[in-house]
């Protein structure tokens, strides 16, 4: 009796495929794996153009940032501290805290650097 229980328990608990053999579970392997294959594939060529696009937009930002006015750059440095603080508050991830803190960063720069020259000017 205790044979044909154990038996049983070791035939249930080894892996089949859909049609009960282990080649369908191997194919079915494969397939997932060509497939990982060819969305990573994909993805390395869309990486360049990503790229160059995220870099342009920064441009701007940047351009746009130093071309704005101090009122302008620090309602912007007001507003992304206040939604990091906020995410602290509520428990985001410590990444997204990161990001948002980012243009804190870019803004709080540009006006350092405002602030550097007009005492170099003035003086």
């Amino acid at each position: 009796m205790t044979t044909e229980t154990t038996a049983t328990r070791m035939a249930s608990t080894r892996p089949r495929g859909a049609n009960g053999d282990e080649s369908s579970t191997v194919e079915m392997v494969q397939a997932a794996a060509r497939e990982v294959r060819s969305a990573l594939e994909g993805a390395s060529r869309s990486v360049p153009d990503v790229a160059r696009a995220s870099r342009a937009a920064v441009d701007d930002l940047v351009h746009a940032i130093e071309a704005g006015s101090d009122e302008r750059v620090s309602a912007g440095v007001t507003l992304s501290l206040g939604v990091a603080i906020g995410m602290l508050i509520g428990g985001a991830p410590r990444l997204l805290i990161v990001l948002a803190l980012a243009p804190v960063a870019v803004m709080g720069l540009a006006l350092a650097d405002r602030q550097a020259t007009r005492a170099r000017t003035t003086s």
